[in-house]
Order: C-alpha cells, then structure tokens, then sequence
C-alpha cells in the first residue's frame, strides 16, 4: 500500500498522529467534514496501528469483528465471529483506500516532539522526517505500542533467539526446539497453542493466573454474509445484539465486587475443569484475585495445549537468565533454544515518552506528575487544540474499544468545526471541568473491580493509580463525551 510523499502545505489544519483504528477515524471523518488540510503520520510502515505491529502466531480479537469495526465504515463479509490479525490489518487497509485517506497518509514518520507555540496559535511538531505545522493536533496514538521487558537479570546474556510477542521474529525457526514463554496474557493465550504442537518443549513461565472464559469462536459462513451484504439492517441488528450483549455487563455492575462476580468465576472455573483433570495443574491455573481485577481473557485451545506431554507450567520466581536458559529461584535449571516475552506493555507510560509542551512552557510529562488524566480521556488543560484519542481513563474492559474511539473523533471534530465555524484559533478545555471529570471518575473507581478486587495490573501506573480504564458503561460516556460544549467545557478565543 502507498503513501503520499507530497510537500506538507505549510501550515495544516489538522495533524493526526497515528494510522490505526483511532487516526483512521478521524482521518476519514475530518474529510467527510472538509475540514483540512490534514495529514495522518504513522512511525511504522504500514497501515493498521498494533494490528500491523502485532504478527504473532494466533494473533486475534477478543471483541466480536462486526463490533470491532467502525460503524461508518461496515464490513459485511468478516469471515469469523472473533477477527484475526491479518482481516483486521486487511479491513483497515481497505477503508483507508475507500475513504480516499492514502493522499493524506505518511508512513514512516515518527513523531518526536511537539510545542505549542502561542504567538502563533500552532502545534510545531518535529518529526523523522523533518518539521510540521499545525492548527490542531489528534493524537491517535493508543497505548499498546511499547513492550514491557521484564527486569530479569541476565536477560541480555540469554545465547538463544529472543524477542518480544508484539516484535515477532518470524525469520527464527521454533520447529523442535526448546522454548520458554515468560508471561502468561492476552498474547501468550493466542500463540501458546499455534506453537505448542511443533516445538519440542515449551516450558510455561508463569507469574499471575489469568482468568480465561470460553470464547465459541466460530466461523461465518458465506449465507450469512450474503444476507449482511444484501440486507444491511440485518447486519447492524446484528451489531447492535453483540453490543447489547457486551454492554450489559458493565450495566450489571461487573465494575464492582459482586454476587456477579462469583457466578462468572464460578463459570470460569468450569471452563478449567472441564480442560484440565490434573487437580495440581488446575490449582496452579486458578486466579487468587476476583474475576475482572485484570483482564479477562477468552479461549477455548490454551487450556488444552496446556495438556500435552511437551509443555510444562513453571509457576515459581525466575532467579536469573543465563546464556542456556532460565535459573529459577529454587535452582532448578531450563535449558532453552528460544524465549519468547509475552509480558505485554507500558500502557500508562506511553505518553510520557514524547515530549509535549503546551502553553506557558508546561509539559504534559508535568501536568501528569500526580497521574495521567484528561477531560473526557481526550483534552488536557494548558495544552490548546490537542486532542487525545483512547487517552487516559478511557479503556474498556467489556466492550468495544470502537466504540469508544467513535466518540472520541466525534468530540475532537466537533471542536474543529466550531473552530472554523466561528474562526477561532484555539479551544482549551477549563481546568475546573478537567478537575471535576477526574474527580467523578477517581471517585467510581476507587472501589471498583480494578481497585478492589486483590490485583495490581497494567491498568494502574507505579503509584497504583488506575488511570487506563473507564469505570462505567459506554452508553454512560458516549453521553458526556459524543459532543464538545465549548461554552461550558472550554475556553475559547
């Protein structure tokens, strides 16, 4: 797929950082709008966000695809209940193209630093490839685009193939070779089994238990998707159900330590037994946290892979790393060919990488010293006309990241167009409205699942704060974050 190299007009109306899910969305949405010029800069080389980054065998969703997916752009023929990898790479792609987004888009350019200069009422934005210009900056940028190394000593000294999930070496041959996978998540639950069956060992380093439902993924067969594409109500009746579904359980309460908590850890429970007869093996797979305090994963072949003569369940604390293999604290000793990190990334310390310096000098590394937070996820105050996509607070852990991204373009764009509409220079969100957003959301999670539930997790940043995940359900935030309210919300000039 190309790119457009063409000159950058000397001052753009829109940069939009990032070419996955959240930057295509608004790409496609400032151009329905007209508003531009706008450009789309993605660091990587291909379009797609971690769906291009992320190529580990067994790389899938965990949301149903006709949910997974943006509500202007349909897919009628997703040819699975759950999408893998390379459809939701190749949805994404073809939306680009449709929406006429490749004259926009700039593959290969990172973004390095970003200042706003107020004389000018501008975003000046360095990049790999030279310098930028901007009116307004979207950053589309999400979190899951830095893996977590763990802090194991010796790492560097290991004499075999390593590398990270989300970096997959595909050029290292795996086939009869002794492996061990550290980390036990989302990833490790997708690849474990599409490997288990061709490596000669794999030898399971596990910290923390996930809890794991079944996932009935399914294929969709063509006389379904020839009634989605020749009837689209059926179709969006059919999102809407899996929406309904997934929404419920933040409606229920599944935010909080509950009778419902018990039930769907009681079902999860089955799931184990039902895979895994070894009563040792199935206490060392069994979470001693409650259901939801981390994320809950779904699969129905990790458990069985778990089962073969050639793969074992370490569960004890890795001492060190040497050039052969893993020392464990207790000395026992694992010669391995090849490790495999499956120890997912840093969420709550992506943003404070790039350097972003908004008005009177201040950074946004500052503004965040006591936890990373915005008005709605998506402004921050003292930083003019940036908008944050899945910014802080905004994750979910039942449903639709999309959804949520969808109201989120839907709150920058409304800024933009009150921008050009009424020709203001630049919007700011009021710091009393940043603070009581922040203080009704710390206020729901202070006793939330995530908080309460006997865990620390990815969604908490070093002080234990969880500044991820948003505590309440989507129609909840699609209701105070769909439309910006200048007036009220911002300070405009």
């Amino acid at each position: 797929m190309s790119a457009t190299d063409d000159p950058v007009p000397e001052i753009l109306s829109v940069l939009i950082v990032g070419a996955g899910f959240s930057g295509l969305a608004m790409g496609i949405r400032c151009r329905e709008a007209g508003i531009g010029p706008f450009r789309i800069v993605e660091k990587g080389d291909g379009i797609g966000g971690t769906w291009h980054a992320n190529t580990y065998p067994g790389a899938a969703c965990d949301i149903p695809s006709h949910l997974y997916s943006l509500s202007f752009v349909p897919k009628a023929d997703w040819s699975r209940l759950y999408p893998q990898q390379a459809e939701i790479k190749a949805y994404l792609e073809a939306a680009a193209r449709a929406r006429g987004l490749l004259p926009h888009l700039q593959l290969n350019t990172a973004v390095t630093a970003m200042t706003w200069d107020e004389a000018d009422s501008l975003w000046r934005v360095e990049t790999s490839r030279g310098p930028l210009r901007a009116r307004a900056v979207v950053s589309g940028m999400g979190g899951l685009h830095h893996p977590a190394l763990p802090d194991i000593p010796g790492r560097d000294s290991f004499g075999g193939a390593a590398f990270h999930s989300a970096a997959w070496d595909h050029r290292v041959e795996l086939r009869n070779r002794r492996v061990g996978v550290i980390g036990t998540g989302a990833s490790a639950v997708q690849f474990v089994p599409q490997i288990a069956g061709t490596v000669a060992h794999l030898t399971l380093f596990q910290r923390t238990p996930a809890w794991i439902m079944p996932k009935h993924d399914r294929a969709i067969g063509e006389r379904a998707q020839a009634a989605y594409r020749r009837v689209p109500l059926a179709r969006r009746l059919f999102r809407e159900r899996l929406f309904w579904i997934h929404e419920v359980r933040a409606l229920l309460g599944f935010t909080k330590v509950s009778k419902l908590t018990a039930q769907a850890e009681a079902l999860a429970r089955r799931h184990l037994a039902r895979a895994v007869p070894d009563k040792a093996l199935r206490r060392k797979l069994t979470p001693r946290y409650r259901l939801g305090c981390k994320r809950v994963l779904i699969a129905d072949d990790f458990y069985p892979a778990l089962m073969r003569e050639n793969v074992s369940l370490e569960t004890g604390r890795i001492a060190r790393i040497t050039p052969a293999g893993v020392v464990m604290a207790d000395g026992a000793e694992h010669a391995l060919d090849a490790i495999v990190y499956a120890t997912g990334f840093d969420v709550t310390g992506s943003f404070h990488r790039l350097p972003v310096t908004g008005r009177d000098g201040l950074t946004l590394a500052e503004a965040w010293r006591d936890g990373m937070g915005a008005f709605q996820g998506i402004s921050v105050a003292g930083f003019p006309n940036l908008f944050l996509l899945m910014g802080p607070n905004t994750g979910l852990g039942h449903n639709s990241m999309i959804l949520m991204i969808e109201a989120q373009v839907e709150h920058a764009l409304s800024c933009l167009k009150a921008m050009r509409r009424r020709g203001l220079s630049a919007v700011e969100v009021r710091p009393e409205a940043q603070a009581r957003f922040l203080d009704g959301v710390r206020a729901r999670l202070s006793d939330s699942i995530w908080q309460a539930g006997g865990c620390t997790s990815w969604y908490q940043d070093s002080e234990g704060r969880n500044t991820a995940i948003w505590p309440g359900s989507v129609l909840a935030y699609r209701r105070g974050a769909r439309r910006a309210r200048l007036d009220a919300d911002y300070r405009v000039r």
